[in-house]
């Protein structure tokens, strides 16, 4: 524990401030009468906190928004490849939302200014929209190695405000407040809720859709592989695109072009959160029930079937786990949390308990201990949950991040290369308030005093 250093200053020359501490002694003055003892001046103790964007893993695709790492300045001799720690993005405008797809991240922020949206890493399917050269007003490149403004159509945009984006395999989602859900990037399967064009060339793309046919306002939008879903402020769930593995939940395994309600189980619930990355699909209910669709190769859905398919909503019975707030879903892994602030997690991979544990049909929870609660902070429990290919994010009530899973290419942020079987806190100088998690690579949004 660090040491408090003080200093006791002259009631004449008023408070000092050392240069080693965090603190200053000030003796009363012997008019001040309620005043006795040392006064503890404390450096930052009315400063406002700042909202700070950090990055980290794999950087040669652009993702990290840092140029330097792939094209070396003039104090840089050599590209690098892995940045295996948090390293602060330089960001002027405070960054509400952030997601992370495959070699591509989208930064937004909730300010009615007319740049909200910034793109950076790769972009050979115009997923960071339509991006020209600094030699030629015409030409796109493939790759964007900082963070560059988004062109959003938006019919007032000094009025409307970027709620949140989310990011697929080559495809992307931008949700605002008044002017609904834009996408952009590749439409091979539909995923973009617009009309497949045969041989479309999405290189170079001006195409940014505005998608139509919810009942109501959405409120949250989740980016698989290659399917969409759609969450309404009536707690209706929608989906659109690739359907192989029943991912879009429409009863079907074809592919689908346009936003359609989702049925089955759901029928009838109100739904308050849901999730996917790869082809497997979850929706949290607001009576803390959990309901699953697509890819159960991995015993996702294992609590209600064998199959490796489901494409219809089915309620997934989770004995034990209480209450479900929130729910992350991977490539090949699950993880809830329940309202304790517990986390449990199955599937198939590094789960977070020890490399004797790879495979589990069923929940199996992650001690408290691991991820931030002790004798000494009995009160720490998970607020957030996140989840990438192979990886998985929790955010504590403190502001801790703890991560765990398959380091590919330096994607956990724990300064090394080996994968992590436990939880291991990221050291992120401030209050981590939300993180996102990629195939490689992961961004935190944090408060800080610095």
């Amino acid at each position: 524990m660090a040491s408090l250093c003080v200093r006791q200053t002259s009631p004449l020359r008023g408070a000092g401030l050392h240069a080693c501490g965090f603190a200053t002694l000030r003796q009363s003055r012997p008019q001040d009468k309620n005043s006795d003892g040392p006064i503890f001046q404390y450096v930052g103790e009315h400063r406002k906190p700042n909202h700070k964007v950090f990055v980290w893993g794999f950087s040669f695709t652009g993702a990290l928004g840092i140029p330097s790492f792939v094209v070396p300045d003039s104090g840089r001799k050599r590209p690098r490849k892995y940045q295996l720690a948090p390293y602060r993005l330089d960001t002027s405008e405070k960054i509400t939302s952030a997601a992370c797809g495959y070699g591509f991240t989208l930064i937004a922020s909730s300010t009615k200014d007319v740049n909200k949206v910034w793109g950076m890493g790769l972009n050979k399917d115009s997923q960071l929209g339509f991006q020209r050269t600094q030699h030629s007003r015409h030409v796109s490149y493939d790759y964007v190695l900082e963070p560059s403004p988004v062109a959003l159509p938006l019919t007032e945009p000094l009025q409307t405000r970027v709620v949140q984006v989310s990011c697929g395999r080559a495809h992307s989602l931008v949700l605002t407040d008044k002017e609904g859900v834009f996408s952009l990037g590749n439409n091979a399967y539909g995923q973009c809720g617009r009309r497949i064009v045969d041989n479309e060339v999405y290189s170079g793309s001006h195409v940014i859709h505005k998608i139509k046919g919810f009942s109501g306002r959405v409120a949250q939008v989740a980016c698989g592989q290659d399917h969409s879903l759609f969450l309404t402020h009536t707690g209706k769930v929608y989906a659109c695109g690739w359907g192989a593995d029943g991912q879009t939940g429409l009863g079907h395994y074809n592919v689908s072009c346009h936003p359609v309600e989702l049925g089955g189980d759901l029928a009838g619930v109100e739904v308050q959160q849901i999730s996917t990355y790869g082809d497997c699909s979850l929706a949290v209910g607001r009576d803390g029930q959990l309901y699953g669709w697509g890819n159960s190769e991995y015993h996702q859905l294992a609590s209600v079937t064998d199959t490796m398919q489901v494409n219809s909503p089915r309620h997934l019975p989770l004995k034990g786990c209480g209450k479900i707030v929130k729910a992350a879903c991977g490539g090949t892994q699950v993880a809830v949390l329940n309202e304790n602030g517990e986390v449990f997690v199955w599937g198939y991979g590094i789960l977070g308990k020890g490399p004797k544990l790879s495979e589990s049909a069923t929940p199996e929870m992650i001690p408290p201990t691991l991820l931030g609660r002790s004798d000494f902070s009995p009160k720490v429990h998970v607020a957030k949950l996140s989840c990438g290919l192979d990886n998985f994010a929790a955010v504590t009530n403190q502001g801790e991040l703890f991560v765990w899973g398959k380091n590919v290419r330096g994607c956990l942020g724990i300064g090394k290369k080996k994968d992590q079987f436990f939880p291991w806190r990221v050291c992120v100088p401030g209050q981590v308030v939300d993180v996102a998690c990629g195939v490689d690579h992961m961004v935190a949004l944090v408060k800080s005093l610095l």
